[in-house]
């Protein structure tokens, strides 16, 4: 064998190792796939109504009651089932809603530029300029407490991150040439955005939105503990903690809904890490070495 045949090939010294092999990916896809699961048929699930204030308050965690029982002598591990409903399917709806309009505004932002751009960015910027906890609290003290007001809250929080990622994405391929080449050939500008700018802004707002949906559950969890979130009887993760402060003692009350929570925000953002190496392989070459 020549010299030259033996020096591997460049592909072959910069391959990189299939993400979804990764033991941190299969465990954020486990476990985010098992929450979803929980969430979908908590009915089927729970052993008890969480609701049910028919056992002794306070009872550490037996075999009938893994978790324990709360201090009005409801199952803790019923309702931490039945808050998945409550947490995981609130955030996606709000990463979602968030995605939508900050993607929206970022791509014609980036698009069409001049006065358009100028109004998007001041508006991110303001939101940027306030803690996100403390703007959602705020917002949600303005249109009352409850889940459905603290989503929203959470939205206003959450689309300028979007907006500006997109708009920065737009601003790069808006100047390819494939894209001036449309323009140059008559073809519209709603048809290029759409037909050939957004596909390829939609690998790094996937990243987003999944690195996001743990951030989402922790706002909402944080408002909730707040008492500006879910309200007294809703099972929830975040109220469900809030409870648990005022019972020291008796530790499963808090801590079984904040592992919940942890379990949770931690198996998306392994998806969303996992996810970034699989758009971005050249990053995940950079770690490994």
């Amino acid at each position: 064998m020549s010299e030259a045949a033996a020096i591997p090939a460049p592909a072959a010294v910069g391959r990189v190792r299939p993400v979804w092999r990764r033991p941190l990916a299969i465990a954020g896809a486990v476990i985010a796939l098992v929450w979803l699961v929980v969430a979908v048929f908590a009915p089927l699930i729970a052993p008890y109504d969480p609701l049910a204030q028919t056992f002794t308050a306070l009872q550490s965690p037996t075999l009938d009651h893994p978790f324990g029982t709360d201090e009005l002598g409801r199952d803790v591990l019923s309702r931490v089932i039945y808050g998945a409903r409550v947490s995981i399917p609130l955030a996606i709806l709000l990463v979602t809603l968030a995605a939508l309009i900050g993607g929206v505004l970022g791509a014609i932002a980036g698009y069409f530029r001049g006065v358009a751009d100028g109004s998007v960015m001041r508006v991110t910027d303001l939101v940027f300029a306030f803690p996100a906890i403390i703007l959602a609290m705020v917002v949600t003290a303005v249109l009352g407490r409850g889940l459905r007001n603290a989503v929203l809250a959470i939205v206003i929080v959450a689309w300028p991150a979007y907006a500006r990622v997109v708009r920065g994405l737009v601003l790069s391929i808006g100047d390819s040439e494939y894209v001036q080449s449309a323009r140059l050939l008559g073809v519209s500008s709603r048809k290029t955005l759409f037909r050939d700018v957004l596909p390829n802004v939609a690998g790094p707002v996937l990243v987003l939105a999944t690195l996001d949906l743990g951030t989402a559950i922790l706002l909402l969890s944080g408002l909730s503990f707040l008492g500006l979130g879910a309200q007294p009887p809703e099972a929830e993760w975040g109220s469900m903690v809030a409870t648990g402060t005022q019972y020291f003692q008796q530790w499963w009350i808090g801590t079984f809904p904040g592992l919940a929570i942890f379990t949770a925000v931690v198996a998306f953002n392994f998806l969303g890490d996992s996810l970034r190496d699989f758009f971005d392989p050249t990053s995940a070459a950079d770690r490994g070495r």
